[in-house]
C-alpha cells in the first residue's frame, strides 16, 4: 500500500499548468469507487456533496468529526490520493485539522476564505493567508507535505466592485501562496480572459471548477489551469440522471 508521505507527493506532482489534473468530487466509498472505476487516480472530498449524503446542510452544517468518518470510510474503500474540502475549518486548530485529516487518511485539503460560524463573512486577505501559514505549519510537523488548495469566493458571492475584482483575487491568492499553499482556487465560471489572468498572474497552479457535462478538459487546460474539480455539479448531474430513471415508475 502507498505509504500518505506518497500520496501527498503523487498529488501534488499532478498539478501541471495546462495539462490539469482531474479530481471527480466524491462524498462516500460508492462515489469514489465509481470514479476510480472509470480511470482516475486521485480524488476530492467536498463538503456540500457529502453534507447532502447525511442530510446536513453545506457551510459547515456538519462536525469536523462527522466529515472524518466519511472520509475514513472513503479511504479504506480506495487507495489513492484524497483531498478534502474542510470548508472555512469548522472552527478547530489548525493542528487538529491536519492530525485528523491524516489520521482519516487524506493527504491534501482545500480551505476558502468564508467564516460560516460568523455569518458568512470573509476572512481578511492577510488573515486568510495566516490561516493557510498555520496549516502549512502543521503540516510541516509531520512526515507528509500536505497539499494546500486554498479558495477564495470572492467571484462566487460578488463581493465588492466587479472592475477589480480579478485584481483583488490575485492579490489575496497570492499572499495565500506565499503562506505555503500549493495550489490557488478563485472558485467560479469564469470567461476565457479572467481565467487566462489568473493563471498567469497566480504564482502558484490554479484550481478550477468545472461541470461534467457543459464543459471539458482540453478548453480548461487551454486556459492554464493545472487542477479541476466539480464542486456539487457531479453529484447534481447523477441526481438529474436518476431523476430520468426514476420518474416513469413513480
Amino acid at each position: 500500500m502507498t505509504t500518505l508521505s506518497q500520496k501527498a507527493s503523487t498529488l501534488l506532482s499532478l498539478h501541471q499548468p495546462g495539462d490539469p489534473v482531474v479530481l471527480p468530487t466524491v462524498w462516500d466509498a460508492w462515489s469514489a469507487n465509481l470514479a476510480l472505476s472509470a480511470g482516475f487516480t486521485a480524488l476530492t472530498v467536498g463538503s456540500h456533496p457529502v453534507s447532502d449524503s447525511i442530510g446536513k446542510p453545506d457551510n459547515e452544517g456538519l462536525r469536523f468529526d462527522e466529515l472524518l468518518t466519511r472520509i475514513v470510510q472513503i479511504t479504506a474503500a480506495v487507495d489513492a490520493p484524497i483531498s478534502v474540502d474542510i470548508e472555512s475549518g469548522y472552527g478547530e486548530d489548525p493542528k487538529r485539522l491536519i492530525e485528523g485529516l491524516l489520521e482519516a487518511g487524506a493527504v491534501g485539503l482545500n480551505i476558502e476564505d468564508t467564516v460560516h460560524s460568523e455569518g458568512g463573512r470573509l476572512r481578511e486577505a492577510q488573515e486568510h493567508a495566516d490561516v493557510v501559514a498555520a496549516l502549512r505549519a502543521a503540516s510541516d510537523a509531520t512526515d507528509v507535505h500536505v497539499v494546500i488548495n486554498a479558495r477564495t469566493d470572492l467571484f462566487v458571492k460578488q463581493i465588492g466592485d466587479e472592475n477589480d475584482r480579478v485584481d483583488r483575487a490575485i492579490a489575496r491568492l497570492n499572499l495565500a501562496a506565499d503562506a505555503g499553499a500549493d495550489s490557488l482556487y478563485p472558485v467560479g465560471l469564469h470567461t476565457p480572459e479572467v481565467h487566462q489572468r489568473l493563471t498567469s498572474e497566480l504564482s502558484k497552479p490554479v484550481n478550477a471548477i468545472g461541470h461534467p457535462i457543459k464543459h471539458d478538459r482540453a478548453t480548461l487546460a487551454g486556459y492554464g489551469v493545472a487542477r479541476i474539480s466539480f464542486g456539487p455539479l457531479f453529484q447534481a448531474v447523477l441526481a438529474e440522471r436518476a431523476a430520468e430513471v426514476l420518474a416513469p415508475w413513480a
